[in-house]
């Protein structure tokens, strides 16, 4: 894997074959970061990566300008691999060894300006994830939920839903915890 953009535009990442986990394609990786330069200073974001796999969307976030990332997942290859990586760019991540669900339950209020959930495919309770993340209000006022799903998924009715996009298998819908009047 490539990094896309950024400070650390075109560094390779190799692949690491331990880790059970379906990267983001670079297509849509691509696809989904220009959306988000034209909606958020990637220099004020806090950022959570539930899910984090092999790291790439940590590492192109960091590249961009965001100060840290927390990256949560259950697979200790998965948190080795980008702590190595992390380390070898300098880049200022932090892992967490977790299940997502777990995580989300015993995170502060306001911890977070962006999460970017790219959960199996065929999770069980894939749908619960926004509802959970805002009722426990983990998202900062004016904060994105950015959740990776199949096709099959449909999150349009769910509250603060605000747009999907799809680049082939890849799909991304869009939330938006917007500021009270």
């Amino acid at each position: 894997m490539r990094i896309i953009s950024g400070k650390y535009k075109s560094i390779y990442i190799p692949n690491n074959k331990s880790i059970k986990a379906r990267p983001t394609t670079s297509t849509a990786r691509e696809a989904l970061f220009n959306i988000l330069e034209n909606r958020v200073f990637f220099s004020e974001l806090n950022v959570l990566d539930l899910f984090s796999g092999t790291g790439s969307i940590a590492y192109e976030f960091i590249s961009r300008g965001a100060p840290s990332v927390v990256c949560v997942d259950k697979q200790i290859n998965s948190l080795k691999f980008i702590n190595l990586n992390a380390k070898k760019l300098s880049m200022n991540i932090k892992t967490v060894k977790a299940n997502a669900w777990k995580f989300i339950e015993k995170a502060k209020e306001n911890s977070f300006d962006l999460i970017f959930a790219d959960p199996p495919y065929n999770l069980e309770n894939l749908f619960q994830i926004p509802h959970i993340i805002f009722e426990k209000k983990i998202l900062k006022k004016n904060g994105w939920l950015i959740m990776e799903h199949g096709k099959d998924v449909n999150f349009e009715e769910t509250t603060n839903f605000i747009e999907r996009r799809t680049y082939s298998s890849v799909n991304f819908s869009f939330f938006k915890l917007e500021s009270e009047k």
